[in-house]
């Protein structure tokens, strides 16, 4: 338990981003990198853990009127930093120009969506997509939680784009959400949340507890038509890949993880309800089918 609490302080003092002040004789002039590792190593043993568990520095670089100390903890590797003369030990490092380019970027990026959706007191939000298209999977497996986040407060679709570029099996696939969507809409969401990771029709029939017949009746008799409304909207908004998000009649940029989705739609609102507080993950899904994240946020498409 001990070993635990001691620990849990050394991490929050790791992540806290405040200072120490290191009990020591006044220094004049800058440690060399060896002294500053063994100095940072005496204080971190000798204050901040108890005296069966031991840090290693693993180096120490002078990063302009800092050094950077990289630490192990019992196989961890921590970062944390040390002025010059050795006299404060601290974690927080934040590069101001880099910091403030992101938030620039960020900010605009908020303003172009604002300015380009027109608002409304229930947006309209339709994502198109094709069934097979590895993107627009990944679109789907991001805007599905904020979907189900706004709820009712919302208008929102999955729709298809007016191609297709999978073959039969995506021709088909179309037509069995195509019917899903508009004559077994209760079920929709849960099948398209398994079809989006098991990317197996008939296995996401079952698990959603699809009506069968009523779904094979859909697909010989009305599927072309309901598919044809949707390729002819695509068509009318300029769709030209899949995923192509439109909200209230005008495609949108907002990236492809839920909290991105959310941020995109709530600025279509023209008062926006408390659903839109919620904190949904900020991390990219993997394209293709399959659970997971990205590394990074994606612009790909399957385009004509």
């Amino acid at each position: 338990m001990k070993k635990i609490i001691f620990l849990s302080l050394l991490l929050a003092l790791l992540v806290s981003g405040c200072s120490l002040t290191i009990p020591t004789l006044k220094r004049a002039k800058a440690l060399k990198p060896e002294e500053a590792k063994a100095a940072a190593e005496k204080f971190v043993n000798e204050n901040l853990l108890p005296s069966n568990i031991k840090a290693t520095i693993n180096s120490a670089t002078l990063e302009g009127d800092v050094y950077n100390i990289n630490l192990d903890v019992e196989g961890k590797n921590y970062t944390s930093y040390m002025t010059k003369d050795g006299s404060k030990f601290f974690q927080a490092g934040m590069d101001m120009a880099t910091t403030s380019q992101s938030n620039q970027a960020a900010d605009a990026q908020a303003s172009q969506i604002d300015a380009n959706i027109p608002k409304s007191d229930k947006p309209k939000v339709e994502l198109f997509v094709m069934t097979y298209c590895p993107y627009g999977l990944q679109a789907e497996k991001g805007i599905l939680p904020a979907f189900a986040a706004l709820g009712d407060k919302i208008d929102a679709q999955i729709k298809f784009v007016h191609y297709f570029m999978h073959g039969d099996s995506e021709e088909q696939e179309t037509y069995n959400q195509v019917c899903l969507r508009q004559e077994q809409a209760a079920k929709f969401d849960a099948y398209l949340n398994c079809f989006v990771i098991e990317g197996d029709s008939a296995k996401c029939v079952a698990k959603a507890g699809v009506d069968k017949a009523k779904l094979t009746s859909c697909v010989a008799a009305k599927a072309k038509d309901y598919y044809k409304s949707d390729s002819a909207l695509s068509q009318s908004y300029g769709v030209e890949g899949s995923p192509t998000l439109v909200i209230n009649g005008v495609q949108s940029n907002a990236g492809r993880d839920a909290a991105s989705y959310l941020t995109g739609i709530c600025a279509a609102f023209n008062n926006p309800p408390a659903e839109c507080g919620q904190q949904l993950s900020g991390a990219s899904p993997a394209s293709g089918f399959g659970a997971g994240s990205a590394a990074g946020d994606s612009a790909a498409a399957c385009g004509q």
